[in-house]
């Protein structure tokens, strides 16, 4: 069984988030939609994924909503459902900055397509900015990117006002997984007096989508938040895990190490997580395996939305 993911984010003005949390809520039910969508007065977020019918409804639906006009949508295919559940969580922001008075709807930076990507960020006037976080940037960026080492998107304000603050008559170039860190980080810097700021529209899943691997600059994987982990080119789905134990990404190699051991701990955190929280994680794995034998899902499995954007 193939399903289809669907990626989508929007800022537009919601009154009244709770109501349309449970609007879409129960969308999600009668369709049998699994993922995570978050919904704050400033817009909606997130990645759901069903049966490539009911996805489409989905999204026929929600599209049909006056608020969500012209509502960014992406697609991807799956041959698991890489979520275990659907979550509808109400918030301050869709993607958290910590800034008041940023608003992508009132400015945002100039939208460059992917198929014009690779003549921009391959000038020598245009400083090209990751706008992600470390633990995604480690799977793959594009060549020649600034990595702002943050840990979280809220970091990123203070690595611009550290590192950028030089280059407010420079040309920018921004990029994140699917647009909406760019959409807010962009407005952030048009704020601040930045005056030539340009963003990937789409983000790199549209560019891994559009841009054939023998003309791309990218290099390495594209780190995803959900089961699939990574992606690459054409957004076939990688070969790697997350660490059930500390969440780091594990490829073939780190899952050979003996001191991996699927579903508790890696490499990375061996020598760090106490025996009680080792045995925690190995009864969990044992439930998870036992649900997966009488083909059901284990909804205590950890999950890597649950990771900071």
């Amino acid at each position: 069984m193939v399903y289809r993911v669907v990626a989508l984010y929007h800022f537009t003005c919601i009154e009244n988030p709770d109501m349309m949390g449970e609007l879409l809520r129960k969308i999600c039910q009668r369709l049998s939609i699994q993922g995570g969508l978050i919904i704050a007065h400033e817009g909606i977020n997130g990645t759901v994924c069903g049966h490539p019918e009911k996805a489409d409804e989905f999204v026929s639906e929600i599209s049909s909503i006056p608020t969500f006009s012209g509502i960014d949508i992406k697609y991807s295919v799956a041959e698991n459902c890489p979520f275990h559940r659907m979550r509808i969580r109400i918030r301050p922001e869709i993607i958290t900055m910590g800034i008041d008075g940023v608003n992508p709807v009132n400015i945002n930076g100039v939208h460059i397509e992917a198929k014009d990507w690779n003549k921009l960020i391959s000038s020598n006037e245009v400083t090209v900015v990751d706008t992600r976080n470390d633990y995604e940037i480690n799977l793959g960026t594009f060549r020649g990117a600034m990595n702002p080492h943050t840990t979280k998107f809220s970091d990123f304000p203070n690595f611009v006002r550290e590192n950028l603050w030089s280059k407010k008559s420079s040309k920018l170039a921004l990029f994140c997984t699917g647009g909406i860190r760019c959409e807010k980080a962009c407005s952030f810097l048009r704020r601040e007096g930045f005056q030539e700021v340009y963003q990937l529209k789409g983000g790199i899943l549209k560019y891994l989508e559009d841009i054939p691997a023998e003309d791309s600059l990218w290099s390495g994987e594209c780190y995803v938040f959900d089961d699939r982990v990574g992606v690459r080119h054409g957004l076939e789905t990688c070969d790697l895990v997350l660490c059930r134990g500390c969440r780091h990404v594990l490829t073939h190699e780190d899952r050979q190490h003996p001191e991996f051991l699927e579903g508790v701990y890696c490499p990375y955190c061996f020598k760090s997580l106490s025996e009680a929280t080792i045995a925690a994680n190995k009864e969990r794995h044992l439930q998870i395996q036992l649900a997966a034998l009488r083909a059901e899902r284990h909804l205590g499995q950890p999950h890597p939305h649950h990771r900071e954007a």
